[in-house]
């Protein structure tokens, strides 16, 4: 072989390798890309809902009160370990007796979340006649965690494309455990959606939209016209709720209704959603957490005459649903 000839493959064997490791790196941008993508196309939510924290009272008979404080810290021991979330969400009944001493407390446990953290009242958290009205129960979770409002009812943005809007379902005005959204509500709730026509909204109440079974006494007053407001909006719509202490999930065309069991209550378990966001779907995938304390697990369950109405069928359990993504 010539030197010139050797050269000139020498310098073609070099191009050629150039290219390659130049290719080799628009690759890796492009998959690299792409995960970031799905990864801000995705939103990992854990729910915890009535918590019923107690520091002074004894197990009823069917609510292990007296060991709420020990599931609650293993509770967020679980979620703490098995990140990355983008934000936790109590829905409601944070404590048992509606005492501004109790939710101090609750919050001193909450506060050893490692991820950003949110609340909404239920009805077991604010006193008609005592001192923890909704705006003190607001004030002293505002005061103890800047993320979350001073009002009763707010909305956030925790990732773009996405939307979530915390209700208050409470009435104050007498006592009921029943629930409703106030008129003044409901109007800012209009223009919520209206606002967020685009994205994937995720509604947190504690008295169920849609019942997860029937009980005259627990659900929302004004459901109809909460659901004619819900309708407005084509995109996805996740509620998450509490208060009957069940595992259930409902869906009605686009919008899922996520019910989360009671911690003090069995299952004794949390909700993790994963929000998958495609260009034309969008998968959710619903996972529920139970306690570790299996002891306790155990003897909450022989508490209860109907343990499989709080436990839910596979489908509430664990399960993915698909709802459909429309342009604006």
């Amino acid at each position: 072989m010539s030197r010139k000839s050797y050269v000139k493959e020498k310098r073609e064997g070099f191009f050629s390798k150039f290219v390659n490791f130049v290719l080799t790196i628009i690759v890796a941008c492009a998959i690299g890309s792409q995960v970031c993508t799905a990864a801000n196309n995705n939103l990992r939510i854990a729910q915890i809902s009535d918590a019923h924290f107690s520091s002074f009272e004894e197990n009823t008979s069917y609510k292990f009160l007296k060991n709420s404080a020990e599931i609650l810290d293993d509770v967020i021991l679980q979620i703490n370990t098995s990140g990355a979330y983008d934000f936790v969400m109590f829905t409601g009944d944070l404590v048992n007796k509606p005492k501004i001493s109790e939710l101090e407390k609750f919050i001193s446990h909450a506060g050893k979340l490692i991820y950003p953290w949110y609340a909404i009242d239920g009805n077991h958290d604010i006193a008609i006649d005592g001192p923890l009205t909704k705006s003190k129960f607001m004030e002293i979770l505002h005061n103890s965690n800047k993320d979350i409002p001073d009002k009763p009812y707010y909305a956030f943005t925790p990732k773009k494309g996405f939307r979530v809007i915390c209700l208050d379902s409470i009435i104050d005005y007498k006592i009921t455990t029943n629930g409703e959204i106030s008129q003044e509500q409901l109007e800012w709730f209009k223009e919520e959606l209206k606002d967020s026509r685009k994205d994937i909204v995720i509604i947190c109440t504690h008295v169920p939209f849609t019942e997860p079974y029937p009980s005259s006494d627990h659900k929302l007053l004004n459901e109809t016209e909460v659901k004619e407001i819900l309708n407005t909006h084509k995109n996805p719509i996740i509620v998450l709720q509490g208060h009957y202490h069940t595992t259930k999930v409902k869906q009605d065309g686009n919008i899922l209704y996520i019910s989360t069991p009671s911690l003090v209550t069995y299952p004794n378990a949390f909700r993790v959603i994963n929000i998958n966001s495609n260009k034309k779907k969008v998968l959710v995938d619903v996972f529920l957490k139970e306690t570790n304390l299996k002891d306790i697990q155990t003897r909450s369950k022989l508490r209860l005459l109907n343990s499989s109405l709080t436990y839910g069928d596979e489908k509430d359990r664990n399960a993915t649903y698909e709802l459909k993504k429309y342009k604006d």
